[in-house]
């Protein structure tokens, strides 16, 4: 019998001492599906993860820009007059006296107009400030007031410091009646009452004006406009 090369016989011999070989050939063993599985698993958690993330990322963008839309929608309808910020509510102290005068007009640009609506005509006091505002004055506050005095055309009213300006806003009302608070600033306000219909014409508003200002209440000591 002739003997197998002693090299045939170590090959065989190490092949049966490894249990992961047979006949050559690799067999895959539970360690092997293992670390496939945990890489699979792995990638699937990677996954997961990401979207997740992306979930998240969507959420904030969306809460931003809800957040965004409802500032932008808030704001307008304050600038409109739908909303009513407690601040803005009239509530003038009256002066027993009428300022004595005479008062001069002044530069519209010069003056601050806040402007409140007492009626139930919805966007009156925006259309008031938008229409005083192309006669060159400063656009103040618009808003919802209350006042108690039915049939009124308009209040104005203003502090000490600003009587002038509160009677070349006289000018382009007319019918107005005027009571004084004690807000130490130039601004002046127009309380919008029922009887209001509309500005006088810019052509009939004379520039070189100067008088006294109207004060009618002030002889029948009405109550002040009620915020």
């Amino acid at each position: 019998m002739t003997d197998r090369p002693s090299g045939v016989q170590h090959r065989n011999r190490a092949a049966k001492s490894d249990p992961t070989e047979w006949h050559g050939h690799r067999i895959v063993t539970e360690d092997d599906l293992g670390a496939v599985f945990d890489a699979e698993a792995n990638e699937a958690a990677r996954v997961r993860l990401a979207r997740r993330r992306q979930q998240r990322h969507r959420i904030v963008i969306g809460l931003l820009l809800a957040v965004l839309l409802a500032a932008a929608l808030f704001a307008l309808a304050v600038l409109r007059g739908w909303i009513v910020l407690s601040e803005s509510e009239t509530k003038p102290v009256a002066s027993t006296e009428c300022p004595a005068g005479p008062f001069t007009y002044q530069d519209p640009d010069t003056i601050t107009v806040n402007v409140y609506n007492t009626t139930a005509t919805a966007g009156l006091a925006s259309q008031v400030s938008e229409a005083l505002a192309q006669r060159g004055f400063q656009k103040g506050i618009v808003g919802n007031g209350s006042v108690n005095r039915e049939g009124m055309t308009a209040i104005i009213i203003s502090g000490p410091d600003g009587e002038e300006a509160a009677f070349t806003l006289q000018q382009q009302i007319p019918g107005t009646q005027y009571v004084q608070d004690d807000r130490a600033d130039t601004t002046v306000d127009v309380v919008l009452g029922s009887g209001y219909a509309a500005l006088v014409p810019a052509d009939k508003v004379s520039a070189s004006a100067a008088g006294p200002m109207s004060c009618p209440w002030m002889s029948e000591t009405p109550a002040p406009p009620a915020g």
